[in-house]
């Protein structure tokens, strides 16, 4: 069941979720943001979506139910090895570049959704022989899916596209899928981060390199400029952010430099 949503409900909603969470909707998206909405109110007793708007803004004690609604919002699209040429670069050329002059490298892998994206990379590090030198910070907006990514357990939809020879080593199979060994759960660091909050981003300290990686579609262009400086005063200059190949930053004319390895696209924090 879907409750009516007027464009103005839509406006004042949508605008305010946009403002917690940095999530973009369009007036051709209000039908989708009205059913996601409907679920939330209708649970909470609601048949009217501005009697539920006037919750989350003036009653919502703490933000709890704006966060229960951001989790029904976010998409956790992805899967083991995605998108993975940029990784292979980062392995076999970015990473061991940087470790020619520092001990250590440190990766943040922001909007991990459900943690395949970080398992991954720690997989193929492990493999070459890195593991020791590349510490591996992973954040979500939604606790829940960061649930899921600490428990490390995946089914087929997570694996359906393994290329041969994945170093899934010491993974535990079972009828129901993989579950990560104990040693790679705990060598993730894991945390809750809103990407939109650029204290809290801050807060994480400096990172080698940032994935980032499907997650600016969601956001309007204002905010995509907001999160890319974010992103670049935790970047230590030399450092590289990473996003999506259906994203690009050449657009919004920021200070990252663009260069292309491998047939992957990277853009680099001037040294200077």
């Amino acid at each position: 069941m879907t409750l009516t949503m007027s464009a103005q409900v839509f406006a004042i909603t949508s605008q305010f979720i946009e403002d917690h969470s940095g999530l973009h909707y369009e007036a051709v998206d209000r039908e989708l943001f009205a059913q996601k909405v409907s679920e939330r109110a209708i649970e909470l007793g609601f048949d009217s979506l501005l009697d539920y708007y006037y919750l989350l803004r003036y009653d919502d004690q703490g933000g709890r139910e704006l966060q229960k609604l951001v989790e029904a919002l976010v998409v956790h699209e992805t899967y083991f090895f995605r998108e993975l040429e940029p990784l292979r670069v980062l392995v076999t050329l970015v990473i061991p570049e940087m470790l020619a002059d520092r001990p250590a490298v440190r990766v943040w892998c922001a909007a991990c959704a459900t943690g395949e994206e970080p398992y991954t990379l720690a997989m193929m590090v492990a493999q070459a022989g890195l593991r020791d030198r590349v510490r591996i910070l992973a954040s979500d907006v939604s606790e829940r899916a960061l649930d899921h990514a600490r428990a490390g357990r995946y089914g087929p939809r997570a694996l359906r596209r393994i290329p041969a020879n994945a170093p899934f080593r010491g993974w535990i199979e079972d009828a129901s899928g993989v579950r990560a060994p104990d040693d790679m759960r705990t060598q993730i660091e894991w945390a809750r981060v809103n990407l939109i909050d650029a204290e809290a981003v801050r807060a994480l300290g400096q990172f080698d390199i940032v994935l980032c990686r499907n997650v600016l579609i969601y956001f309007s262009d204002p905010t995509v400029v907001r999160v890319a400086e974010s992103l670049r005063e935790v970047i230590r200059p030399g450092g590289v952010l990473v996003v999506g190949t259906a994203e690009s930053l050449l657009r919004y004319g920021t200070a990252f430099q663009c260069e292309e390895r491998c047939g992957a696209f990277l853009y680099r924090r001037p040294a200077r």
